[in-house]
């Protein structure tokens, strides 16, 4: 809940609004917990609460339970959460000078099954509540005691999917934790009719669409595409880039476009003059993002000399274009390792 809605709780319950602006700043402030953290309001009603879980959960707050924390050797930190029905998710802090990152999930596991990812190699168990998101963020405060400035939702799941989670989360991001939209990136593989609805919806709840889209092409055509991403056969490439047209048209905004490196078959020097013809006309940049091994899969991590001629070659043809740097790859974090399970440290 955000701050009216938490003072109309607060009323309902037989108390003054001013307890619901004491619980919000409890909450997203200083992260409590438990109501027994909430020292501020009166005991009775703690007590009274407490007495009487709402319906379905256990406590009123939903906070997640750390199950296990893996951090990297540049600091990259993992956090592996228990949900309130027994599942896991991850996410992870990433901290660069002046600024802290949180890769969020939006569901338990992912459906989209893309060969280069550990997520999707478990399936989909349910998509993600807004406090279940929402938490992934304070939990990531709390372990390293700095106030996130980034948040990205390319952690487990498929955004598009979980749409209106994702735009409530995003309003509680800005309106509750004092974030602004254009630190926000939302990342899809793509599905299809969605993007367009995305557009229509961020401006009908959030009032603008400032955040970033990010789309993950990882291919130049739609054969190798539907090879590295199979459900990529429902949604053809030059559909999925109409979308995109359609989606810049609405919000303004231009789209971000990321590229996987996969040593020896979507990274050689035509792929990357293939990409740039299929993205021209489009204000865009590319993001390109070299491999980071999973034990399900045998692709081969991209050379530096490939990764340079990639992006040389966009660069001539006036992509705008830049290389992810891999963060957490020691500790399982990195981009396309996530999973729901505790790996040994």
């Amino acid at each position: 809940m955000g701050l009216a809605g938490l003072e109309t709780w607060a009323q309902e319950q037989g108390q003054p609004a001013f307890r619901g602006r004491q619980l919000h700043d409890w909450l997203y402030a200083k992260g409590a917990r438990s109501l027994e953290q909430v020292s501020v309001l009166p005991k009775a009603w703690r007590e009274q609460l407490l007495a009487e879980p709402p319906k379905g959960s256990t406590d009123w707050i939903g906070r997640s339970r750390e199950l296990h924390r893996s951090v990297a050797r540049d600091g990259t930190t993992k956090l592996l959460l228990g949900t309130a029905d027994g599942l896991s998710i991850e996410t992870v802090g990433i901290p660069a000078p002046g600024r802290l990152t949180v890769c969020v999930s939006s569901q338990v596991g992912c459906p989209m099954a893309c060969r280069f990812c550990a997520t999707g190699k478990g399936g989909l168990q349910r998509s993600l509540a807004v406090h279940e998101i929402v938490d992934q963020v304070l939990c990531v405060r709390e372990v390293m005691g700095e106030r996130p400035s980034h948040v990205v939702f390319m952690g487990m799941g498929e955004p598009l999917l979980n749409i209106e989670a994702v735009l409530a989360a995003i309003d509680c991001l800005c309106t509750d934790l004092g974030m602004a939209q254009r630190q926000i990136t939302v990342s899809t593989v793509g599905v299809p009719r969605t993007l367009p609805t995305l557009a229509e919806q961020a401006l009908e709840r959030l009032g603008r669409a400032q955040f970033t889209l990010a789309v993950s092409l990882h291919a130049p055509d739609q054969a190798l595409r539907e090879e590295l991403i199979p459900t990529a056969h429902a949604y053809p490439i030059e559909a999925l880039l109409d979308d995109c047209r359609r989606y810049v048209a609405i919000t303004g905004r231009r789209v971000s476009f990321e590229y996987i490196l996969l040593g020896g078959l979507n990274d050689q020097p035509h792929h990357a003059e293939a990409l740039a013809r299929l993205i021209r006309g489009f204000q865009s940049h590319v993001n390109l993002i070299p491999y980071n091994p999973i034990e399900e899969e045998e692709f081969q991590r991209p050379s530096s000399a490939a990764v340079g001629t990639f992006r040389r070659v966009l660069q001539e043809r006036r992509v705008a274009v830049s290389v992810r740097a891999s963060r957490g790859l020691d500790a399982d974090a990195a981009c396309g390792q996530l999973r729901r399970r505790q790996n040994d440290d």
